[in-house]
């Protein structure tokens, strides 16, 4: 009991220190420096497929508007946008994941090659996300 009462003295002036913050906007936040880059659409993507059981990874190559099935996963990629004045340094790609016979897709959004962990698909079995947008 003694020893709890000396560790709580001893946060206490931590935590007073920690709350004595200035307040920021989001604004602030936002370096202003920076234009916004310009996106150029893709005319189809490729994405890596992970069967999580076997190990094995595959391309999964598609144009907009096209689904493949993918295991027992059916992949449709409805959009894909890339940097215009440098292609090949990320990729954006609007991705919707259904599993058969299930109505509610287990994925649907935007995935970052830059950033995979961002935005994922969770599911049990497989992994997929974007390399690159294709612009041929």
């Amino acid at each position: 009991m003694i020893r709890a009462l000396v560790l709580i003295a001893a946060l206490v002036p931590g935590l007073a220190a920690a709350q004595d913050f200035t307040q920021t906007t989001p604004d602030d936040q936002i370096p202003q420096d920076e234009p916004a880059k310009e996106l150029a659409d893709g005319t189809g993507a490729m994405l890596r497929g992970l069967d999580k059981v076997s190990g094995i990874a595959s391309d999964i190559n598609l144009n907009v508007g096209q689904s493949v099935k993918y295991g027992f996963i059916k992949v449709t990629l409805r959009e894909c946008r890339y940097p215009a004045d440098d292609p090949s340094s990320d990729a954006y790609a609007y991705v919707t994941v259904t599993e058969e016979d299930k109505p509610p897709p287990d994925f649907s959004g935007w995935m970052i090659a830059s950033s995979p962990a961002l935005s994922a698909l969770d599911h049990p079995r497989y992994d997929v996300w974007v390399i690159r947008c294709k612009s041929d």
